[in-house]
């Protein structure tokens, strides 16, 4: 099944450039009119000696809309100066239509947006030494250069939606154009809102406020289990690490559970969509966390219930530093003695130095806590008295244990 996108017209006028533009006299308007024509082969001129893609003769459609393309950014300028209707009205579809002419060619992308930067130094280039020649105030000609520059930003940002869209109705089907959104939504470094918006419409995915990844163990086994999600869900199951994105993760998640055999889950944080691919690298930190043994043993685990395992665990350099600084005093003792009081000293923090509760938890003899508490005294001293100092070592401590590593100082 085939779709066609329409572009919608954008209201004219709302972006810093026309601001910037409308701020000017209208006497700079009536003096740049007559320079509208060289000024246009000034511009292409200059884009077609920066940019080799550009620099063969514009021939057929694709010269058209070029030619046009600088002309009516030219007027439209002039115009907004005067706050002039520009002609055409729709001039920022034509800059879609660019964008998508130029994939439809073949061209890249990188060399459109290049161009436009050409464009836009050739622009300034020629309103300068005219604004200097007429004598403009250079608070005229700043503002001028500032508009310049936002205008190209602007026009830019149209084309590079045109080409993306393009470049999504060619890929063919629905599936596929929601598969390349999922990687553009979980891509690092992020593209950019524009793009995304426009794989968006492409993909017929109503662009949520929030969304969460949920990663999953890739399936070993010879019949994979059939799983069906909302329709405003993103899916891969056949990637190296498959996941799920969802605007709605406990709905999704209700059931789940039962239709991965074998399998772990693990839930990233609620993010903008623009985020995903933190939620996804969180989603997939828990999922090893599980793996190990390290965030419980259910099937389905959330990142929000193991932040701090996860903070914990972040640098090992940074607990190795931490342990050598505030474990220091079992440095001098043997790998059974640290054990041993690691464990008690931990357990001492924990519950506030009960030694009911602590005898009962470790399964020994309150006077056994009792001794082992008075060594732990003789090795840290006034150490256990302040707070920062407990806090320090009852984290290192909690990391070690769920590292299964012994707690030195060395």
């Amino acid at each position: 099944m085939t779709t066609t996108t329409q572009v919608i017209p954008r209201p004219r006028g709302t972006g810093r450039a026309r601001q910037l533009w409308c701020s000017l006299p209208a006497e700079v308007a009536r003096r740049f009119r007559p320079h509208a024509d060289p000024l246009a082969r000034r511009i292409l001129e200059e884009v077609q000696r920066a940019v080799p893609e550009y620099a063969k003769p514009l021939e057929g459609e694709f010269g058209k809309v070029i030619v046009l393309a600088i002309e009516q950014a030219v007027l439209s300028c002039i115009d907004s100066i005067e706050d002039l209707p520009s002609t055409p009205d729709d001039w920022a579809n034509l800059f879609v239509e660019v964008g998508k002419r130029v994939h439809h060619d073949g061209g890249s992308v990188n060399s459109l947006q290049a161009a436009y930067r050409a464009g836009g130094r050739a622009a300034w280039r020629y309103i300068a030494e005219l604004g200097q020649a007429h004598r403009f105030p250079a608070a005229v000609l700043c503002i001028g250069a500032e508009a310049i520059f936002a205008y190209v930003d602007e026009i830019s940002a149209y084309s590079v939606e045109g080409y993306t869209l393009a470049q999504a109705m060619a890929t063919g089907t629905l599936e596929r154009r929601r598969r390349r959104l999922l990687e553009l939504l979980l891509a690092t470094p992020p593209s950019s809102p524009a793009t995304l918006a426009t794989m968006a419409e492409a993909a017929r995915w109503p662009m949520p406020e929030q969304v969460a990844v949920i990663a999953l163990e890739p399936w070993t086994g010879p019949h994979p289990p059939s799983l069906h999600f909302a329709d405003d869900v993103l899916v891969d199951l056949d990637g190296p690490e498959p996941c799920v994105l969802t605007p709605h993760p406990d709905r999704d998640l209700l059931g789940l559970e039962g239709r991965l055999p074998g399998r772990r889950a693990a839930v990233g944080p609620r993010v903008r969509p623009a985020d995903a691919a933190t939620s996804a690298s969180w989603a997939r930190r828990t999922l090893a966390l599980a793996r190990r043994g390290l965030a419980g043993d259910r099937p389905v685990t959330h990142t929000a219930d193991h932040l701090a395992t996860h903070w914990l665990l972040a640098d090992r350099f940074l607990l190795d530093e931490l342990s050598a600084k505030v474990l220091a005093p079992f440095a001098d003792l043997t790998a059974k003695q640290q054990t041993r009081l690691a464990e008690t000293l931990l357990c001492w923090l924990e519950h506030n130095g009960s030694t009911p509760e602590i005898a009962q938890t470790l399964g020994i003899h309150p006077q056994t806590v009792r001794y082992r508490v008075g060594q732990l005294t003789e090795l840290f001293g006034d150490r256990l008295a302040d707070p920062a100092r407990r806090l320090e070592i009852q984290m290192a401590l909690r990391a070690h244990q769920l590292l299964g590593t012994r707690a030195s100082g060395s």
